[in-house]
């Protein structure tokens, strides 16, 4: 009887909001991926086109092709995440196969004297974000995971917190999710599990808690491991009008799926400490689709030079998210029954929309004939203007105020170049992105390096980049009472891409 009750509030529980400032990055910040030539050019193709990849920095991209082709792309991911926690560093690898593009277009030329002397029409498939990663914490805290369960429940009455007469405590603590919100929900987790005590045990209206753990500081472990995809379904139409001028749009489709587990083991208390060891363990699975869409125009304005300017729309993500949860300590006063709350008991949100902001891009390109060519992109994003939906919920709007306090202006520079030795184009390319943060010393700007060759026969290209991209960032150990680390990422892109003309 007791499965079939938690299977039944697996279905019907919806809890509040626990969605935060990492969403908004998440899903806003992207990887540079596409063609072997895109990478290897660092994305500076906003004056350029030619490329199905580019169509994200410029929909008006397409209209340069002069006749139809196909392209097929895959990428090894090498990423290196080394955290430093207090004075220790970890250090941790994956690597990741993903086909991470596909696309083609279909180029009509006109007749009849018509000012739009081609169309073009494209459709194309990119990874815009591989969540694939994970990153490995080690060493000596002076905040505890008791901090996490007393920030939440300081000022929780105690009376929701207590397991009622014939009640399983997985019923409970999903139903005061669903009835009383995430802070009152973990609460009761952090007093059935041990981790707090009332101080006043005799008093349902009790507010103030205190921690069962005694410490200077904890010796921790935390492992977060993501993986998923964020994948962009790009239509295109443009055209060439005249001679010298090209304009375009994009709608883009996404469809997300991210997955995290987080898995935190806690040792290292005082000696008197009625707590010697605890865990807690987490699971988010999120699910949706985001749409967006691109304008775009380049103009030629002689033979060597060649400008573009794009705008690429706010994307509105439609998510949904699943969460659950498993601590347990050696507390004597503990429930003993906290164990059967776990991965298995599913608390499920209610939709909400994660809204990314605009950007804009401006571009500039020198074109040496057959000989190669050179690109400069500047692109620019305001992530204060990211927002957490619905407006209408009161913690949405306090996050959302939060993250115009936090977050900023973004600005990127890409520099691309491609020089032409017969059938064999070499390339680099270079990319600097700004931190999203207004002051955060832990998460520093982003830099990447990037090259490749290509070699064209008869109606094909094979095309080879690589590309490294770092970045010092702050991971938070859970969202709120712990302590954070510091995480270098090194992330490298081995990617080779098939085009086939027609």
């Amino acid at each position: 009887m007791k499965r079939i009750a938690v299977f039944i509030l697996f279905w019907v529980c919806a809890i509040g909001s626990a969605q935060t400032i990492n969403d908004v990055l998440r899903y806003g910040l992207e990887d540079l991926q596409g063609t072997a030539r895109y990478q290897a050019m660092g994305g500076a193709f906003g004056a350029l086109g030619g490329e199905l990849s580019a169509l994200s920095a410029n929909p008006a991209g397409s209209a340069v092709f002069n006749n139809g082709l196909f392209a097929l792309t895959a990428s090894n991911y090498n990423r290196n995440n080394t955290a430093d926690f207090f004075g220790t560093r970890t250090g941790t690898s994956l690597n990741a196969l993903e086909l991470n593009q596909v696309g083609g277009v279909f180029v009509f030329r006109s007749t009849g004297g018509s000012p739009w002397k081609k169309l073009a029409l494209a459709i194309n498939y990119d990874l815009v974000e591989n969540f694939d990663n994970e990153f490995l914490v080690r060493g000596n805290s002076p905040v505890g995971t008791d901090q996490y369960f007393l920030t939440f429940a300081q000022g929780v009455p105690l009376g929701p917190l207590r397991v009622q007469d014939g009640e399983f405590i997985e019923e409970a603590y999903l139903d005061i999710g669903s009835r009383l919100g995430f802070a009152d929900q973990q609460a009761f987790l952090g007093f059935q599990a041990g981790f707090i005590d009332p101080e006043d045990p005799d008093n349902d209206n009790n507010t103030q808690y205190f921690s069962n753990a005694a410490y200077n500081t904890v010796s921790q472990e935390y492992l977060q491991r993501t993986n998923g995809f964020n994948g962009k379904f790009t239509m295109n139409f443009a055209g060439q009008y005249q001679e010298n001028l090209y304009l375009g749009a994009s709608l883009n489709f996404h469809s997300v799926i991210y997955e995290r587990l987080t898995l935190l083991d806690e040792t290292g208390y005082d000696p008197a400490s009625e707590i010697q060891a605890s865990s807690f363990d987490t699971f988010l699975r999120s699910e949706g689709a985001g749409f967006s869409f691109g304008l775009g125009a380049i103009a030629k304005l002689s033979e060597l030079v060649r400008v573009g300017a794009s705008y690429q729309s706010p994307t509105w993500y439609r998510l949904a998210d699943d969460f659950s949860q498993r601590t347990n300590t050696d507390f004597d006063g503990k429930n003993p029954d906290i164990t059967f709350i776990d991965f298995g008991i599913v608390n499920l949100f209610e939709e909400y929309t994660v809204k990314t902001p605009a950007r804009f891009m401006g571009s500039m390109a020198l074109v040496f004939g057959l000989n190669g060519l050179l690109s400069f992109d500047y692109g620019y994003q305001d992530f204060s203007r990211a927002e957490l939906r619905p407006n209408s919920d009161p913690s949405f709007n306090s996050e959302n105020a939060f993250i115009s306090q936090q977050l900023g202006g973004v600005s990127t520079f890409r520099l691309g170049g491609e020089y032409r030795l017969g059938p064999v184009s070499l390339r680099g390319g270079y990319r600097y992105e700004e931190s999203p943060f207004r002051d955060n010393p832990n998460w520093g700007d982003l830099e990447a390096l990037s090259g490749g060759i290509g070699y064209s026969w008869g109606g094909s290209r094979l095309d080879f980049s690589f590309s490294r991209a770092e970045q010092d960032v702050q991971e938070s150990i859970y969202d709120i009472g712990l302590s954070n680390a510091s995480v270098n990422r090194v992330n490298r892109f081995y990617t080779l891409s098939y085009t086939l003309n027609f």
